[in-house]
């Protein structure tokens, strides 16, 4: 069910934004950026297949001018333009419109840090290139897994009754670790991404269901609720979702990168040609003789 609301406030929003399209290609946009992300190389046939029945003959537009900067900015990285690299970038900028919450999964290798650096810099670009509906990003990243609870979200100091901020809590109105650097205080329409680059655990997140949720409010055990600002959004960076429960993954946007569909061709071939370029030039023997 909360899929289900996701995806029709998702495509009313699609339809504020493009009037002039019918309402078989907006449902079909919505349907196709909320899940074709999610799924994995031998399940999108089967996706594939059944939009095909339901939705015969409708063509979905798609992102020319963000693909194009995704391209250069891959070429400018010195990284190979791949079909899948190009193709989970669009994804994460879809599920990031669709949801404020988006998960990374993939083993490592599989391309996920170069996918949202990539989309960063690609929507800084189109920003710097003053085109309109792109906004300059900034992210805030940290590992969740190398601090503890009260580190993070702030805790009760035994000794004097204190409360303590934590990195999160640090971020509201009544702190300053990251609020100095404007997360949340900042008003200026630039999107923020705080990034938790780090396993999935029980223990902290399921702490963050409710900021997960449309309310976007972080409730500390100290009684105090941090609202998050609408340009504040979360990307989470994980391997698997192994321990996660199905409340916080049903909250979050799912874009999942595939090591099998990546391979190893690419590393080998940006290795090459950075080693191409970077070649001293030869020398001959005569000169070494002279």
């Amino acid at each position: 069910l909360r899929a289900l609301t996701s995806l029709l406030r998702f495509a009313g929003r699609k339809r504020r934004r493009s009037p002039e399209f019918p309402d078989e290609e907006v449902l079909l946009m919505a349907m196709k950026d909320m899940n074709i992300a999610k799924l994995s190389s031998a399940d999108l046939p089967l996706f594939s297949g059944i939009i095909q029945d339901l939705f015969p003959a409708v063509e979905t537009p798609g992102f020319l001018r963000l693909k194009v900067a995704v391209e250069l900015e891959l070429r400018r990285s010195g990284l190979q333009v791949t079909p899948f690299t190009v193709t989970k970038v669009l994804q994460l900028y879809e599920t990031k419109n669709s949801r404020h919450s988006s998960m990374l999964v993939g083993k490592a290798g599989s391309g996920k840090s170069v996918t949202w650096r990539t989309l960063q810099n690609s929507l800084n670009e189109l920003h710097n290139q003053s085109q309109p509906g792109f906004q300059l990003v900034q992210v805030f990243p940290l590992n969740p897994k190398s601090m503890s609870l009260g580190e993070l979200y702030g805790e009760n100091d035994l000794s004097t009754n204190e409360w303590k901020d934590g990195v999160l809590s640090a971020g509201g109105p009544s702190g300053s670790l990251l609020c100095s650097s404007d997360l949340f205080s900042d008003e200026r329409p630039h999107e923020k991404w705080l990034l938790f680059d780090g396993p999935v655990d029980t223990l902290w997140i399921e702490s963050m269901n409710s900021v997960m949720d449309d309310n976007k409010v972080l409730t500390l055990i100290n009684g105090e609720r941090i609202s998050m600002p609408e340009q504040v959004s979360l990307l989470f960076e994980v391997e698997n979702l192994a321990v996660a429960s199905p409340a916080t993954v049903s909250r979050c946007g799912i874009v999942y990168n595939d090591y099998a569909d990546l391979g190893w061709r690419p590393f080998v071939q940006s290795w090459l040609d950075k080693k191409n370029k970077v070649r001293p030039p030869l020398i001959r023997k005569v000169d070494v003789l002279q």
